[in-house]
């Protein structure tokens, strides 16, 4: 494909998902799969796994997956309320702005919500302010008021045994999931100043250069924690509609390297062989991703994590929607507080 902005040169674009508020033209399908339409940013298993049954539910027999609880004593007074997901994975090691988020496989009612708030608790090694956010209604993610402070270790335990969704169906068992927050490390992007700037622990590592969107196809602006990363991920013209005729000039179809993840609707930070040189001399501008060099790509790559902030300033797009992937502090306290039924908490201590 090429750069509408600038004479040749390549560039990438997203698969487009159903749920999304507007798009960004840049990023991938991971080999052309199909992201999930119910709040799953990623569809991946590496990073949002399918709960499993907290250990007071489980019996000396096999654990069941979530889709077939096991038997109970008492009957269910209906349907089953499962869980699709929980994020993060449990055991995993993420940054300092990564929510927890719980999407379940039926709606549930507003009447219902905060009562499978207050059944689904957050506890951390040390106190940190937060409260639970819905979007729409199979989706909850609960984040801190601000950061989480690294090396804070964190526990949600879902107990929905007898819950109710309010439309029928009783959760029949808990789940518990627990996850650690690591090092807080941070890329702050200038979209005019062509820059990428990493701290770590609150101290400068490195800046490197880049390009971000197009007059055309610009960059989301706003923190977006990273979904994901992958070596390689497939981008191609004809998975968003650009173009299947591979006679057209627009037609691409490219496997580009060091790729992370930021929003749902396919921005990724990475390197882009139709832009091989990011930063102001070049000034290509992409189709909404960030591009690095093949070296600074491949270093990014090695340094964040799932639920690193990726801040982007200076594009002239709005922010990302806070539920474009993992963008929740998008939203002020006050906003996020409101799409709350219980209100704000403070995680319990051990």
């Amino acid at each position: 494909m090429r750069w509408r902005n600038s004479g040749g040169g390549t560039g990438v674009a997203l698969v487009a998902v159903a749920v999304l508020v507007g798009t960004s033209a840049c990023g991938g399908g991971g080999g052309g799969g199909a992201q999930k339409a119910d709040g799953d940013p990623s569809g991946r298993t590496s990073t949002s796994a399918s709960p499993s049954p907290s250990p007071s539910s489980k019996s000396s027999s096999p654990s069941p997956s979530p889709s077939k609880p096991s038997p109970s004593s008492t009957k269910p007074k209906g349907p089953p309320m499962l869980l699709n997901t929980i994020t993060p994975q449990t055991g995993a090691t993420v940054g300092v702005a990564m929510p927890v988020s719980v999407v379940f496989t039926n709606p549930v009612a507003a009447k219902a919500r905060a009562n499978v708030e207050k059944h689904m608790k957050v506890s951390a090694s040390q106190p940190v302010k937060g409260a639970w956010h819905w979007f729409g209604d199979k989706r909850a993610d609960w984040r801190p008021q601000t950061y989480w402070p690294a090396g804070t270790k964190v526990r949600i335990d879902a107990d929905m045994k007898g819950v109710s969704n309010g439309n029928g169906r009783y959760g029949t068992h808990g789940y518990t999931h627990t996850f650690m927050v690591g090092d807080d490390v941070r890329a702050d992007v200038s979209v005019p100043g062509h820059t990428l700037k990493v701290t770590k622990n609150g101290r400068p590592v490195r800046t490197l250069a880049i390009n971000a969107g197009s007059a055309e196809y610009p960059t989301w602006n706003g923190t977006m924690a990273v979904i994901d990363k992958q070596e390689k991920v497939r981008m191609t013209s004809c998975s968003i509609g650009i173009t299947c005729d591979k006679n057209d000039p627009d037609y691409y179809d490219l496997t580009l390297p060091w790729d992370v993840h930021l929003t749902q609707s396919g921005t990724y930070v990475h390197y882009s062989t139709g832009d091989p040189n990011p930063g102001s001399g070049s000034a290509r501008g992409s189709h909404g991703c960030v591009h690095l060099s093949l070296s600074d790509a491949k270093w990014f790559y090695d340094q964040v994590k799932q639920g690193d902030p990726v801040t982007i300033t200076g594009s002239p797009r709005a922010k990302a929607a806070p539920d474009n992937g993992y963008a929740a502090f998008n939203l002020s306290w006050s906003d996020w507080l409101a799409g709350s039924a219980s209100g704000e908490v403070t995680a319990a201590t051990p």
